[in-house]
């Protein structure tokens, strides 16, 4: 054969290989019907919650700064929207990562300590990126709104700002270790992330089989199902088969990444970390204790802790007209949410999210609708709402029941206090109800700082008293 023939031959091989390695998986992201931006503010919502509930390392922890380091490494490679990622690393013992809608991502410590490589744990890292690319948890939410209204006075808040089925969906609240609603994946989900993942993984230049490897040992060690991670991203089956052949639609490299110095010097340091099991999460131990420094003492801080509040009720007051009610506010309160579900604060009453975002009420009160599952005298859905705020707010002490009248409509009135909220300081709630004709219960919620709330104990009253329902 002449060698030009042989030449052009060459060239058609070496053409039809470079089709091949490109035939890679592409995926769209699930349908939906939230916008981009709707989809970052739900996540705000969302991360401040879990901030409220688990022990999350500071940005200043050198850990966290390893794992934002590495986390923007790959979404520099992650396809599609270009979604404001940011990373966090939650002091919790159990293997877990989980993303949350418009990019916020959390790595669990015994995550970290558990990889044996950097592109072990990029695999995980890169996985969760993947389901932010494809807005797997916001179409599950959007099958997840037949959750009741009420989920706890801190997933309320974090509802109410956005109103609507968007509200609803935030006010699901994470759980213990974000295993719950939304968060729970599908194994099509799971296949999908893997199969996009694994792109990222290698385009980022990590051995790409990094990702399996990482997923076979915590199934081999903890059994199908046995560690949080599996509970939460149920095997597809045939992991490693469909990820190979992922794999093989890549170019080959002669070097992939594997391990890295920066790598060996994190597991060198947590591995001498205290992470907290799941009962010392829950007991919440965690908010009175700071093992080697890995909680930092402003992480769940508010913003009202500072001092910035305006507790000046003296001026002129407004009204805001809600969803069949009035009440009259102080004029300087701002107001989120909508007409059924809002939340009224003066300005710094409103605890701010580590991303910037708007979060939990410190300083004012919240208002909504509580639906009681079938019927119920207006005593006992007073009670059943109780348990529920009780139920999601661990260290509730709720305490004596007592009756109250607002302009001739009788209700309900319990004092709480919650001794570990505000890095220690206390939080107090006073929450009143108000039977409907529906059976339903709207409901008032005034909170403060135990400290300061007699401070505003005044104002709370005046508010109360102003309540007209239609």
């Amino acid at each position: 054969m002449p060698l030009r023939s042989r030449l052009l031959l060459i060239l058609i091989a070496v053409l039809v290989q470079a089709q091949i390695s490109y035939a890679r998986v592409e995926i769209a992201p699930c349908k939906n019907s939230y916008t981009p931006q709707q989809q970052i503010e739900l996540g705000k919502k969302a991360a401040q919650q879990v901030y409220a509930q688990m022990p999350v390392l500071p940005d200043s922890s050198p850990v966290t700064k390893y794992i934002q380091k590495l986390g923007h490494k790959l979404a520099s490679h992650a396809p599609g929207y270009k979604w404001p990622y940011n990373f966090h690393v939650v002091n919790v013992a159990e293997i877990n990562a989980f993303a949350l809608p418009g990019g916020t991502i959390f790595v669990n410590l015994g995550t970290i300590q558990a990889a044996s490589s950097e592109a072990q744990l990029a695999g995980v890292m890169a996985h969760e990126i993947s389901h932010v690319v494809l807005q797997h948890s916001v179409c599950n939410a959007a099958k997840e709104q037949k959750v009741g209204l009420i989920a706890g006075l801190g997933q309320l808040a974090a509802g109410v700002l956005l109103g609507g089925a968007v509200g609803q969906i935030a006010q699901q609240g994470i759980g213990l270790t974000a295993g719950l609603g939304f968060l729970k994946m599908s194994r099509g989900a799971e296949k999908e992330a893997d199969l996009l993942g694994v792109g990222i993984l290698y385009d980022a230049g990590y051995d790409p089989h990094g990702m399996t490897q990482f997923f076979e040992t915590i199934q081999s060690k903890y059994g199908e199902g046995g560690a949080q991670f599996l509970s939460d991203h149920p095997n597809p089956g045939n992991r490693s088969e469909y990820v190979d052949k992922e794999i093989a639609t890549f170019v080959p490299r002669k070097h992939y990444v594997t391990t890295t110095a920066a790598f060996t010097k994190i597991k060198k340091k947590v591995a001498g970390m205290h992470a907290y099991t799941a009962r010392e999460v829950s007991s919440g131990v965690w908010k009175k204790q700071s093992p080697n420094e890995t909680v930092g003492s402003g992480v769940n801080q508010p913003a009202g802790a500072s001092g910035n509040v305006d507790l000046n009720t003296s001026g002129d007051w407004k009204t805001f007209r809600g969803n069949g009610f009035s009440i009259e506010v102080p004029g300087s309160w701002q107001a989120y949410g909508n007409e059924s579900a809002a939340m009224l604060a003066p300005s710094g009453g409103i605890a701010r999210s580590p991303d910037g975002g708007a979060g939990n009420v410190v300083y004012g009160m919240l208002t909504d609708v509580y639906q009681p599952q079938g019927r119920m005298t207006p005593a006992a859905a007073f009670d059943a709402l109780i348990s529920n705020i009780a139920q999601d707010n661990p260290g509730l002490r709720p305490g004596s029941q007592t009756n109250v009248t607002a302009n001739g409509v009788a209700g309900r009135s319990v004092e709480c206090d919650i001794p570990a909220a505000n890095n220690g300081k206390g939080e107090h709630d006073w929450i009143v109800a108000f039977p409907e004709n529906s059976g339903a219960l709207r409901y008032f919620v005034f909170v403060a700082p135990s400290p300061d709330f007699e401070r505003l104990r005044l104002a709370f009253t005046k508010i109360l008293q102003s309540v007209q329902l239609r």
